[in-house]
């Protein structure tokens, strides 16, 4: 796992709280977004966050070969 629980948690609450305001600074210009169109973008941003913490880190040592010299 490439984060810690903690800092899961901590990036979790932070997309709460910015799809919630998020909706309200896009209605003070008069745009729109129902709880459901922000709830479903929340659970996107989550899940995105999740299945990036979860995925293992890739090698790198095969992209630093190929943009090497070939002489």
């Amino acid at each position: 796992m490439r984060l810690s629980f903690a800092t899961l948690l901590v990036l979790i609450a932070l997309i709460l709280v910015v799809v919630v305001e998020g909706r309200t600074v896009l209605a003070f210009f008069g745009i729109g977004v129902s709880p459901l169109e922000a709830a479903i973008a929340g659970v996107v941003a989550i899940g995105a966050l999740l299945l990036w913490a979860v995925r293992p880190p890739g090698d790198r040592s095969s992209e630093s070969d190929r943009s090497g010299d070939d002489e």
